[in-house]
């Protein structure tokens, strides 16, 4: 049987790159496991962590949030000192192989998908877009997150330029939802203003060397 010119240098580098990503997949989890207790001890949540990688070199993206209870928006100077103290757990990591690293904290910025129950909570009373699994996109404000589902006051369709109404809560539950995304806006439906850090689209970031 013929074989094709390259065929072995594919089945090579695919082999190279799943195993790649097979290593960086358990790093980001063992990276979790590690950090989570960290930011715990300074009142904040571990979102998640990424991690690229070029060459020889590593860039660990920490995201970071409050807590689901608590109110309001993480500030720089949090994530800043948050930073700080990742960064001397990742100097004294046990397991660290050695490898150079550049370390990025950040807050979750409000382009992060809502996928999570946290994520709803912590965006209770902003405008958001939630893409169903099973009918129209509804665009409205969550005025309640229970533990199945969310309420949403819906945004009716309205004419260019005219302020859109409200229309009559519905109740949404987690399993019928796909994801949902904030909406930047600058005042709400009734003209109450938002945060001061509601609008900003921004996530906040820090970087240790």
């Amino acid at each position: 049987m013929a074989v094709r010119p390259g065929h072995g240098k594919d089945t090579t580098s695919n082999y190279r790159r799943n195993a790649v990503n097979a290593e960086v997949s358990a790093e980001r989890q063992r990276l979790r496991d590690y950090l989570a207790p960290v930011a715990q001890e300074q009142g904040l949540f571990l979102e998640d962590v990424e991690i690229r990688i070029a060459g020889a070199h590593r860039t660990v993206h920490v995201i970071i949030d409050l807590p689901e209870d608590v109110p309001g928006n993480i500030s720089l100077d949090r994530v800043s000192e948050a930073a700080k103290v990742l960064s001397d757990a990742m100097d004294n990591d046990p397991a660290d192989d050695g490898r150079p690293y550049n370390l990025e904290v950040s807050s979750p910025g409000l382009s992060r998908p809502l996928t999570e129950r946290r994520h709803w909570k912590r965006n209770l009373g902003r405008k958001v877009r939630v893409d169903l699994l099973k009918g129209e996109d509804l665009t409205g404000r969550v005025t309640e997150v229970g533990e199945e589902g969310i309420t949403l006051i819906p945004e009716l369709p309205a004419k260019k330029g005219m302020t859109p109404k409200q229309g009559d809560p519905v109740q949404l539950a987690f399993v019928d939802i796909r994801r949902g995304k904030v909406e930047v806006e600058f005042t709400h439906l009734d003209d109450e203003p938002l945060d001061d850090d509601a609008g900003d689209d921004n996530d906040t970031t820090a970087e240790e060397a």
